[in-house]
């Protein structure tokens, strides 16, 4: 068992503060019986999705569903808050159960704390379930039409409060409020950095094989609230969003042609990135969000270029070979740019300066080197294998220690979460062609797809939301 120290209470902001830190301190309320699901001992062991011993690691975290002072219709959930609890339970559950890190029991399984026991748990209760961790939580509907949410996460052997935070949110961002208790739980117990609370602009594909509509789309991380972003008359590719999610950069096919255009979400306004008669595409911005890296084609010839995302200025040329240069990604302190270059004879990939210089391949692994992406951490390269399939691995910045990480027969173009410990890439049927977005963690054993409401491509996951 780890002992873990106590962490200061922070109250996080989304539209308004929670006022105080009795604002997180349920008690004092009617004390109300646990109430357990039909199929669950009381006595019996902690249970959930996962049934054999081997799937569960060495750290079980209860989630219970999140209790209510006062069971009240809200926007967010017409059924009432205590149903509202019970779905933010839910969502903490499925982040956490996907990350290759934990092995979580969720609220269905689990008797429903009052709403006293939020800040008093019954720790004998969860000792006899094989619970290590318990987070606990509660939603309060405010009289301003706002909710309040709490988020606790107890050591259940030491009996101990480990850390806590709440947030008052408007009905439509109760989903943000799980993502962050999520968060919350992850980094204080892997002590990496958080990725829930973040987005995911991707290419939804609709129609027959031969001829798709290829619309911009967002969404959250877990792909909820899902929002399509141009209406499908002209074909869009490549998304990607800026350092501080104002923008996505993207591929459009307005005339005809190839064209980069960033979108501004907040006025939905458009903006052609560089007036060029060449095709442009595979936009990347800069990780300080100056520079839109991109490739453009002249007279037969592709190669990288750069120019300032505030638009104006003429674009830098950073490579100048016969070759096809194509794409390109920062590193996360943007001194360097690792592409992809056919100038070996076969598509490899390359790193070089910020600026252009100091050229060299690191692929030499066997087969085609394409797509590469920069982890956020700085320490691999996640990019896309062709020796046959096309498969999803990761590789050391100097190109040794390749891994593979998925064994379909087409998945491509990687994109890392925020805290660069999941791969997210999109996955194309063999025969329908139909197209998913999928995720997998770096051990390459975690793997699931995440859904969406129509066929999807060209993911691309955005920073931690601000």
């Amino acid at each position: 068992m780890r002992k873990f120290s106590l962490l200061t209470v922070i109250a996080l902001l989304f539209s308004a503060p929670v006022a105080a830190q009795d604002d997180l301190d349920p008690s004092g309320m009617d004390e109300q019986e646990p109430v357990a699901t039909a199929d669950q001992d009381d006595d019996g062991p902690l249970r959930g999705t996962v049934t054999d011993d081997s799937a569960w690691q060495d750290l079980g975290i209860a989630i219970a569903s999140f209790a209510t002072n006062d069971d009240v219709p809200t926007p967010a959930n017409a059924s009432g808050t205590a149903a509202l609890g019970l779905e933010l339970a839910r969502v903490v559950y499925n982040d956490l159960r996907f990350n290759g890190l934990f092995r979580p029991v969720g609220p269905d399984a689990l008797p429903r704390p009052s709403y006293a026991q939020i800040t008093a748990p019954a720790f004998g209760t969860w000792r006899g379930r094989s619970a290590e961790m318990l987070v606990h939580g509660f939603v309060r509907a405010n009289g301003d039409g706002r909710l309040t949410v709490g988020c606790y996460l107890y050591d259940v052997a030491l009996e101990t409060e480990l850390v806590r935070e709440g947030w008052v949110v408007s009905p439509a961002e109760w989903r943000r409020a799980a993502h962050r208790c999520a968060d919350l739980v992850y980094s204080r117990l892997s002590g990496e950095s958080p990725f829930f609370d973040s987005r995911i602009a991707y290419i939804a594909e609709t129609g027959p094989k031969d001829n798709r509509v290829k619309r911009l789309a967002i969404m959250d991380s877990d792909g909820a609230n899902h929002r399509f972003i141009t209406n499908g008359q002209s074909t869009a590719l490549s998304p990607r969003y800026s350092p501080d999610y104002s923008r996505i950069a993207y591929l459009s096919y307005v005339d005809g042609n190839p064209r980069i255009y960033v979108y501004e979400i907040d006025s939905g306004r458009q903006t052609l990135v560089t007036d060029s008669p060449n095709p442009t595409f595979a936009p990347r911005w800069s990780p300080d969000g100056r520079w839109i890296l991109y490739s453009m084609a002249v007279a037969g010839n592709t190669d990288i270029y750069r120019v300032s995302a505030s638009g104006g200025g003429s674009p830098q040329r950073l490579t100048s070979g016969p070759a096809i240069e194509v794409g390109g990604s920062y590193s996360p302190d943007g001194s360097r740019i690792v592409f992809e270059s056919d100038q070996s004879g076969s598509q490899q990939c390359y790193i070089m300066d910020a600026d252009g210089s100091n050229q060299r391949r690191i692929s030499f692994f066997g087969g085609r080197c394409a797509t590469p992406e920069w982890s956020p951490r700085g320490d691999q390269i996640a990019f896309t294998h062709i020796a046959g399939d096309f498969r999803i691995a990761v590789m050391n910045p100097n190109g040794r220690n390749m891994r593979q990480l998925t064994n379909a027969w087409h998945d491509e173009g990687p994109s890392w979460a925020p805290n660069g410990r999941i791969i997210q890439f999109f996955r194309t049927e063999r025969n329908s062609g139909d197209t998913s977005i999928w995720q997998v963690d770096l051990t390459g054993e975690n793997e699931r797809r995440l859904r969406t409401p129509v066929g999807a491509s060209d993911p691309a996951w955005g920073p931690v939301l601000p």
